[in-house]
């Protein structure tokens, strides 16, 4: 969801009880059941229920470039190398997108988008722009702990929520889906099938 209001909205038309999960300036918003914590999210078994994601950026760069795009991914660390196959299937031109925090554009987001920009770059695609190539050598063959610089993980130590540290650090690349945004709604994308999984960006 763009905004706390339109998630607000969103769970009024919801049949099922969602699970509401997210931050706004990295709290958890008034009646939330979760912030988004991997490691958090990854211990519910209410998995059947529908989740409305909210965050500070990265929702609502989402819900605005389903207005511009004709196809919308999210990625991370977890599936970059099938998200990397996926768009070399299906589409000729790409954009990487990374939110951002703050409005300061973190390691963990530069290493992600690198690492999907140098897949594809591998495999034929010239990127635009010397930013992109620029990017792409400074993480090209990094250990993922290179990210511990981030201003990211220093907020997780200082908030003692080294589980969402661990998880990440331990969670790399081992996710082959692909999850694409369509009207609201995060739809998985394994091999040739799809099916929704109820999650809502708000």
């Amino acid at each position: 969801m763009p905004s706390l209001e339109a998630a607000t909205s969103l769970v009024e038309s919801l049949e099922n009880p969602p699970l509401l999960v997210g931050e706004l300036g990295g709290h958890k918003p008034c009646g939330f059941d979760l912030t988004n914590s991997l490691a958090a999210v990854a211990l519910r078994s209410d998995t059947s229920r529908p989740m409305i994601l909210l965050s500070t950026a990265g929702t609502k760069v989402l819900c605005e470039a389903a207005k511009e795009c004709d196809a919308v991914y999210t990625a991370c660390l977890r599936n970059y190398s099938a998200q990397v196959r996926f768009f070399a299937a299906r589409h000729r031109k790409v954009a990487v997108i990374g939110a951002g925090t703050r409005g300061e554009f973190r390691e963990e987001d530069q290493m992600c988008c690198a690492w999907i920009a140098e897949g594809l770059i591998t495999l034929g695609y010239k990127p635009c722009g010397e930013q992109t190539v620029k990017l792409v050598e400074r993480w090209s063959g990094c250990p993922v702990d290179a990210l511990l610089s981030s201003k990211s993980v220093e907020y997780l130590r200082r908030t003692a929520q080294l589980g969402d540290l661990n998880f990440t650090l331990e969670h790399i690349d081992d996710v082959d889906a692909v999850f694409a945004l369509k009207n609201g709604e995060r739809i998985i994308n394994r091999g040739s099938k799809q099916r929704a999984r109820g999650v809502r960006h708000g």
